[in-house]
């Protein structure tokens, strides 16, 4: 059973992934933008929903601060789920976070963000990751150092690192030690485990991997259309730039493919475990 003071909101592929993988990559890219704008080959391949895309944006306002969110009318605890709290801390954490994201989109808008779903969504994303971890936890799933390793490291590739150990100085950068980095890197790899298991996802075919690198394609061609109606270069000296080869972009799209199956099923997932289980949002 569950009770919630406020309707549920509806949420996209991108909320979908886990709060822990969204708040690591987000910090990376903070950390690594340059180094990411420096090995674009994939000229787009970004993870599931823009989010990659969306994350740079938000560490490339320009200097720009946005006010500080009012966060005086929030509870503790933010809601309850199967036992478990969801703490007022580890809430205004994920939503200053997503505040200044959505305050940098609204400089481009011009349209104010709305506050109250904001925390409605981000209240709703800290319940279903929970609900997730919870999931694999029931299911015995955990994570090696190995496991930790390897999810730090794809962490690290999609923002132009080459090992784990460069992403944990990244984000020790930020303001994280390791065991949190590693906390929440393990929390990635088991709900993502999870998410694959009971969902039956497996590695994309390479039609779904040619599919998606014709969208790329696509969508790179609009963009240098784009570009070029409004007189600007995106590549030094005027250059446009090239489009990659499948061959060197497969493994960058078979993620964000995989990623996205697992958003989707993610989202269903998380709907049955709080249709089944006690969870109360008190906002």
């Amino acid at each position: 059973m569950k009770s919630r003071t406020t309707p549920k909101l509806p949420r996209t592929v991108a909320l979908r992934r886990t709060l822990a993988a969204v708040s690591l990559a987000a910090a990376v890219a903070i950390t690594g933008c340059t180094q990411q704008s420096d090995s674009s080959d994939a000229g787009g391949a970004s993870d599931a929903g823009g989010q990659q895309q969306s994350q740079q944006q938000a560490s490339d306002g320009g200097g720009a601060q946005a006010a500080a969110p009012d966060l005086s009318d929030v509870p503790d605890p933010v809601a309850e789920v199967n036992g478990e709290k969801v703490s007022k801390e580890d809430f205004s954490t994920a939503y200053e976070q997503q505040y200044q994201q959505a305050a940098m989109q609204q400089q481009s808008t011009g349209q104010a963000v709305d506050e109250d779903q904001l925390k409605q969504q981000v209240a709703q994303q800290l319940v279903d990751n929970l609900l997730l971890q919870q999931g694999a936890k029931d299911a015995g799933i955990e994570a090696s150092d190995e496991d930790i390793d390897a999810t730090l490291k794809q962490i690290g590739a999609q923002n132009g690192m080459t090992s784990a150990e460069e992403v944990v100085k990244a984000l020790e950068q930020q303001g994280m030690d390791e065991k949190t980095i590693r906390s929440e890197a393990a929390k990635q790899f088991t709900i993502t485990t999870f998410i694959d298991k009971k969902a039956g996802i497996g590695d994309p075919t390479d039609e779904e991997l040619k599919t998606a690198y014709d969208q790329m394609v696509q969508q790179q061609e609009q963009a240098a259309g784009h570009t070029g109606q409004t007189g600007q270069t995106g590549q030094t000296g005027g250059e446009q730039a090239q489009t990659p080869a499948f061959e060197d972009v497969k493994d960058q799209l078979s993620q964000q493919v995989k990623a996205q199956k697992e958003g989707e099923a993610a989202q269903s997932i998380a709907d049955e475990l709080e249709k089944s289980g006690d969870v109360t949002i008190n906002l």
